[in-house]
């Protein structure tokens, strides 16, 4: 495993960060802990969850994730071994400041998050999306308390566009403030344009961390599609919208090409490229058991040649006439 800087700061993490979304959904707490077992046994220490997680499936109240993580560090005792980054922002209850960046929220929602977990801290702690009705100085401010009572080591965003994260760094500098040391944008192969276009510039003017999801773009990037064959599931049906059209097809013939010429899979050679690129700190690759997991992690092991990166750039750039 290659281990990175997170940012600017010295906390160092797997190239690789796994995600936890599915964890008591589609897969369940047995499964989980092998899934994280055999991560760490690969070398990766790097979770990201959130307090959200799974709060929309029937009798789910949100924190099962965590929930999770917190007795599977418990049963392995190996808090330090790990870093675990989690989320504040969606709504946790009925009431008017159950949701939000508050400073009300945060606070509350960091010591739900704490108690789900079985620790006492909380390695980076992430806005999940930004909060139009709260001032950028109050989300920072209540951050920066979480940092200096030593609840958060660290915090970042998600899903923020170029002008909020920009505005969050300027309050920071203003009101000597923590400051957000990484983001997670929706970034892969067939979606660079809404990271390329505005934030690509300042993550690297500031040396922020990126930690991109969907870096398979929901399942379109393994190869698993082709033009004709399309499964009646809703997920797949996202993908049929959203990638089911020329640059996608495009871009997708570019990886299958060079998985063919590297002896690997369609989704190794997408990981790979984003690995490759010069911004990037770790992708959230999820999996439902512990296979899935290890062909995603083969991917630290490619080294695209200069050329094959090109192809793969160049078939996936972004042109204007495509949307």
């Amino acid at each position: 495993m290659q281990y990175r800087n997170l940012g600017r700061t010295g906390l160092k993490v797997s190239a690789f960060c796994l995600g936890t979304m599915q964890w008591d959904w589609t897969a369940d707490e047995a499964t989980s802990f092998q899934i994280m077992d055999a991560f760490v046994d690969a070398g990766g220490n790097f979770l990201d969850t959130a307090d959200i997680y799974s709060k929309w499936l029937d009798g789910h109240v949100g924190g099962e994730s965590e929930e999770v993580i917190g007795r599977w560090i418990a049963a392995r005792k190996n808090r330090n071994d790990v870093v675990i980054a989690t989320k504040v922002r969606g709504a946790m209850g009925d009431g008017p400041n159950d949701e939000g960046l508050s400073r009300r929220h945060i606070l509350d929602a960091a010591e739900a998050s704490l108690r789900r977990l079985q620790t006492d801290y909380i390695d980076l702690y992430q806005t999940h999306w930004f909060d139009a009705a709260t001032p950028i100085d109050e989300t920072m401010s209540a951050l920066d308390t979480l940092v200096r009572q030593g609840k958060v080591r660290y915090v970042g965003c998600s899903n923020y566009p170029a002008w909020r994260l920009v505005q969050s760094l300027w309050a920071s500098d203003r009101h000597q403030l923590v400051r957000y040391d990484s983001i997670q944008p929706h970034y892969n192969l067939v979606h660079r344009r809404e990271f390329e276009q505005d934030l690509a510039e300042i993550v690297t003017e500031y040396n922020i961390g990126v930690i991109p999801y969907s870096p398979l773009a929901g399942g379109f990037l393994t190869g698993k599609y082709d033009r004709e064959n399309v499964p009646n599931s809703a997920r797949a049906q996202g993908v049929r919208q959203r990638y089911f059209n020329e640059a996608g097809w495009r871009t997708l013939d570019a990886v299958r090409l060079v998985a063919k010429q590297t002896d690997s899979s369609p989704a190794v050679v997408s990981l790979a490229w984003l690995l490759a690129q010069s911004f990037m700190t770790a992708p959230i690759i999820g999996a439902n058991n512990v296979e899935q997991l290890q062909q995603s992690l083969d991917a630290v092991d490619l080294q695209l040649t200069p050329e094959q990166k090109d192809m793969l750039s160049e078939a996936s750039a972004w042109r204007r006439d495509e949307g």
